[in-house]
């Protein structure tokens, strides 16, 4: 500090050192001081800025939130990419008044028998891949009426998240998009059973296959997707096409894949408007063509065409109160071959059918709903076997739906059926569903 001070007099001149005052003397003290413990203060913060790099604090942990049902349950992660699963059971109960079940429910996952049916059990994985890419699969097991296990890989497929100019590209086993109803699993079904036109021209088990499909989101005001799938076109789950168990009497060619006219195509456009604030309008246009296994070089034609509405109140809780309406319509042109064996002669078989349903959301969780359903086809030389498949019949279906939460729900459906092949029938089914973990959500 004497030191300091000395410095500072000996700069200054001789003159100027007589002239200062001892009041001058102590405020130059002062700052002097003040000067020292700011450089101290900030030596000291240096210290311990050096001492935090050296040391890091330990980590606070996040706090735990608690888990929640509508959580997905996530099974793997590694960065973003992971995978959830979930699980969800239809198990049906009841009875009709035709002892063969299975004359009357034609979908493979409608009750199969009087009592107790198990006709889907789903297991469903979905997650990223990588920045690129997501996958989805489910896996189906169903119990025949002996309560043996049927399981099968129902989809399978990868599906682009990031392709330029509005694309997208799936590829893999998956329902084609083909109307609306299609592509649902049934859990997401409205009534227990599927329509019967769908079960006259896509199968019971719905047309699905191997292929590929490109989607292109057009930049229109409104919603608008535009689809091309195509598959290979063969096997159960292609009923109208090369089906070898499907011909219609001809002996089958099971004629294979020759070429690419030989692939199963399925366009698909779909439009959405919204109309007001409290509805919403979908309509959609769908077509399949491909070859069959009934001849050499037949082919097969479907066309469907459908539309959706529903309303929702402004004031809705929890999605309550709505109505909807959905209706579908297909068209069947199978081009039968010649076959001089049985014999039978070439000739095209017609097929046409549609069903509409009306849904009403009347109270949170419970949901009424009412099914018409008629399906009809040209006469053919082999009529009076096909008379079960193709023979017109007309089905009526009032159910009621309650949702305890989104993971349960429990059915109970009425179905009056008049049928060319065995007159009246009537049947009354209980479907109770349960859901462990998230469930994909499907498309609207």
């Amino acid at each position: 500090m004497k030191t300091v001070w000395l410095c500072i007099l000996l700069a200054l001149p001789a003159e100027m050192s007589l002239a200062v005052e001892n009041s001058e003397l102590d405020a130059l003290k002062k700052q002097v001081l003040q000067m020292q413990q700011q450089l101290q203060q900030l030596q000291e913060k240096i210290q311990q800025l050096e001492a935090q790099k050296t040391v890091a604090p330990p980590a606070t942990p996040a706090p735990a939130t608690a888990w929640s049902p509508s959580q997905p349950i996530t099974v793997a992660r590694a960065g973003n990419a992971y995978m959830n699963m979930s699980f969800d059971a239809l198990v049906n109960a009841g009875g009709s008044s035709k002892a063969d079940v299975t004359k009357l429910q034609l979908g493979d996952h409608d009750p199969s028998q009087r009592g107790f049916s198990l006709r889907n059990a789903e297991i469903a994985l979905d997650g990223a891949v990588d920045p690129y890419l997501k996958g989805f699969a489910n896996i189906v097991l169903k119990l025949d009426n002996n309560n043996e296990t049927e399981i099968e890989l129902e989809e399978a497929y990868g599906q682009t998240t990031s392709l330029p100019l509005n694309l997208q590209l799936k590829a893999g086993q998956f329902f084609a998009a083909f109307g609306r109803q299609n592509q649902q699993h049934p859990h997401a079904w409205a009534f227990v059973d599927q329509p019967l036109i769908m079960n006259r021209v896509l199968g019971g088990d719905g047309l699905r296959n191997l292929g590929a499909q490109l989607s292109w989101l057009a930049p229109t005001p409104w919603y608008t997707e535009a689809m091309l799938g195509v598959f290979n076109g063969q096997g159960g789950t292609t009923f109208s096409f090369r089906d070898a168990a499907n011909t219609y009497g001809r002996t089958a060619l099971s004629r294979g894949l020759r070429g690419p006219g030989d692939l199963l195509f399925v366009p698909r456009l779909a439009s959405s408007f919204d109309i007001g604030d409290t509805q919403t309008l979908v309509l959609g246009a769908s077509a399949a063509f491909g070859p069959n296994d009934s001849g050499a070089d037949t082919r097969t034609q479907i066309y469907g065409v459908d539309s959706y509405w529903k309303w929702k109140s402004p004031e809705a809780h929890g999605g309550f109160p709505f109505v909807s309406w959905q209706t579908e319509a297909m068209l069947r042109r199978y081009d039968a071959g010649a076959d001089p064996t049985v014999p039978l002669p070439a000739e095209t078989l017609e097929d046409w059918g549609f069903y509409s349903q009306v849904l009403w959301g009347f109270h949170l969780g419970w949901v009424l709903g009412l099914r018409g359903e008629f399906v009809s086809g040209s006469n053919g030389a082999n009529d009076v076997a096909d008379a079960l498949l193709r023979g017109d019949r007309l089905r009526l279906s009032p159910n009621l739906t309650w949702y305890p939460t989104e993971f349960s729900k429990l059915r109970l459906q009425y179905n009056y059926d008049h049928g060319q092949a065995f007159g009246d029938a009537y049947s009354v089914w209980l479907q109770l569903e349960f859901l462990l973990g998230a469930h994909a959500a499907h498309k609207f």
